[in-house]
C-alpha cells in the first residue's frame, strides 16, 4: 500500500502527564494550540488532510502553493496554526477559519489572519516509507527537505532539558511542550507513550448534553458530560468564549436535536436537552473535588 496515494493516514497520537522531565532518550518541542494536519505534498499540488482525514485544503488558500518549499514529494504530518502579531499561536482565530465555507470570505480572511502550517514530521519522501525510521533520522530527513517560508516551517526542538523548557513557556503563557522518544517509530493512528504532552493548563473534550438560552434567546450556558461506561457524566457548565459563529452552530444542531429526558438531575428546568453527540473542547485551570472544573473556558467544537 503506497501511503502517497492511498491518502488515508490517522494521526500518530499523544498521551498525557502532569509534569515535566528531563530525558536524554527525548527530544521537547513546543505544543502548538492549532488544528493537527496532513500535508501531502507533490511537485505541483498540495493537499491538506485533518485528523477525520476531510480534505481541507480550500479552506486554507494561502497554503496551496506549499509544495513549492520541499525539495521532493513527500507527506508531512505537523499543526495549522494562526498566529498573533507577537508570534504567539491564537487558536480562536484559526478555528473561526476552520469553520468557514463561503469562498468569498475564506479568502478574505486568508489575507487578514493568515494560517501557517508547522510540521513536525515526515513520514514519507520520495516513494518510500519513512515511519519505521528513528524519529531523529526523520526530523533529519524533515530538516533537509523542507526550505522555510512564509507558510510553512519546522519545528523546532531541544534534547534531553524538558523542565527548563517547559517552565519557559509557563513564563511565557504557552500551552505547553511536547516530548516524543529519539528513536521511536511512527505509528499511524495509535496512542503510545513515545508521545507525551505536557500542559500548562488542561484541554479536555466534553459532550455538550443540553443548552440554557438567556433572554435574547441567546447561549448563557453549555450543560457538559463525558462519557464513562456508556453513561453521561455531568461535568458541569461553561459560557466564556463562545462565538457568534460557534453559536448558531450549536443553536442549529440544537433545533433538530432535542430530547424529552433530561441527561442530568436537579439542574435548571429550562434547560433544553440535545442529543449527546456534538464535542467541544474545554480548556480549565484544574478539575474541583467534585469533579467539575475550575475557571472553564470554552475553546472550541471538534468537527474532526
Amino acid at each position: 500500500m503506497d501511503l502517497f496515494e492511498n491518502k488515508n493516514i490517522s494521526p500518530m497520537l499523544l498521551n498525557s502527564v502532569s509534569s515535566p522531565f528531563d530525558d536524554k532518550n527525548y527530544i521537547f518541542e513546543l505544543k502548538l494550540d492549532g488544528i493537527r494536519c496532513i500535508a501531502y505534498l507533490d511537485k505541483d499540488k498540495t493537499i491538506l488532510r485533518n485528523k477525520r482525514n476531510k480534505d481541507v485544503t480550500e479552506i486554507y488558500p494561502e497554503l496551496k502553493n506549499i509544495h513549492k518549499f520541499v525539495k521532493h514529494r513527500c507527506i508531512l504530518d505537523g499543526e495549522l496554526v494562526a498566529l498573533n502579531s507577537d508570534g504567539t499561536p491564537n487558536f480562536f482565530a484559526l478555528q473561526k477559519r476552520s469553520l468557514m465555507t463561503d469562498k468569498f470570505k475564506i479568502e478574505l480572511e486568508s489575507e487578514k489572519n493568515k494560517v501557517n502550517f508547522v510540521a513536525y514530521d515526515i513520514l514519507y519522501l520520495k516513494n518510500k516509507d519513512l515511519t519505521t525510521l528513528p524519529l531523529i533520522e526523520r526530523k533529519k530527513l524533515l530538516e533537509e527537505n523542507i526550505v522555510d517560508s512564509d507558510f510553512i516551517s519546522k519545528s523546532r526542538y531541544i534534547f534531553e532539558n524538558g523542565i527548563e523548557f517547559f517552565n519557559l513557556t509557563k513564563k511565557l503563557g504557552l500551552e505547553g511542550i511536547v516530548a516524543k522518544k529519539v528513536d521511536g517509530k511512527y505509528v499511524i493512528g495509535k496512542r503510545t507513550s513515545e508521545w507525551i504532552k505536557i500542559k500548562n493548563l488542561i484541554d479536555e473534550d466534553l459532550i455538550i448534553c443540553g443548552v440554557l438560552l438567556d433572554e435574547n434567546n441567546q447561549i448563557k450556558d453549555l450543560i457538559l458530560g463525558e462519557s464513562k461506561n456508556k453513561k453521561l457524566t455531568y461535568r458541569g457548565k461553561v459560557f466564556l468564549n463562545i462565538s457568534k459563529e460557534v453559536q448558531k452552530i450549536i443553536l442549529n444542531f440544537a433545533k433538530k436535536s432535542k430530547v424529552a429526558t433530561p441527561h442530568f438531575k436537579n439542574l435548571n428546568p429550562n434547560i433544553i436537552w440535545i442529543k449527546p453527540s456534538l464535542i467541544c473542547t474545554i480548556q480549565y485551570m484544574m478539575k474541583t473535588r467534585d469533579g467539575n472544573m475550575r475557571q472553564p473556558v470554552f475553546k472550541g467544537l471538534r468537527l474532526d
